[in-house]
């Protein structure tokens, strides 16, 4: 006894490709069927996993969607593995951006509460960050949250946004739907609980921290 009552799986890499995660999810079903269960993941793989989930009684998943336009995404994301194939530019990212709004709302419909996490990043996705909004929204997605760009890798001639930037993206996102506003960068914390970090590496995309 204690005061868990939340659990959650944020990796290792994306959360979907590892059976384990079924595994732990069938587990804290069978022995604690009360605790409020969660996880997040890169997207790629929830259109074929939500129902899944649902079985195994997931009640949030939190999505990363950094764009939703292929010339923006494609500066995001290096590539994709799916299917055990690799795709690169284009073609990674026209897959990984249906998939990802096609998995918040399959995961929506399962009854899912659905959290869509963007990293803010300026010259880049900074004026996009709202059209992510109104599509997630429109896909079932209940909240956001607006991460700050660590410049990192791939991303490190891009700057790290400062507060009145985010205060104002923030804002804007705010008007088509809520804003999760408690977290210190800690993506995978569907219910609130600042302060968790974790990587995922199935995606070819610089921060790791930020997936």
């Amino acid at each position: 006894d204690g005061p868990i009552s939340v659990v959650g799986v944020a990796g290792p890499g994306d959360s979907l490709a590892n059976e384990e995660t079924f595994e732990f999810f069938e587990k804290m079903a069978e022995k604690h069927p009360d605790l409020i269960k969660c996880m997040s993941t890169n997207g790629l793989l929830l259109p074929k996993y939500a129902d899944r989930l649902a079985e195994l009684g997931v009640n949030s998943v939190t999505v990363t969607i950094n764009a939703i336009d292929p010339d923006i995404a494609v500066d995001i994301y290096s590539f994709i593995k799916y299917e055990s194939k690799v795709y690169k530019d284009y073609d990674a990212v026209k897959i990984l951006i249906q998939n990802q709004l096609d998995g918040v709302e399959k995961a929506a419909a399962n009854g899912m509460v659905v959290k869509v996490n963007s990293v803010l990043i300026p010259g880049l996705n900074d004026e996009h960050i709202v059209e992510i909004a109104k599509e997630v929204k429109k896909r079932g997605a209940s909240l956001m949250n607006i991460l700050p760009l660590i410049p990192l890798g791939k991303m490190k001639h891009y700057s790290r946004p400062d507060c009145s930037m985010m205060e104002s993206v923030r804002e804007q996102v705010e008007e088509i739907i809520p804003v999760f506003r408690a977290c210190t960068q800690c993506r995978a914390d569907a219910y609130g609980i600042p302060g968790k970090k974790s990587e995922d590496h199935h995606l070819g995309m610089t921060p790791q921290s930020h997936y």
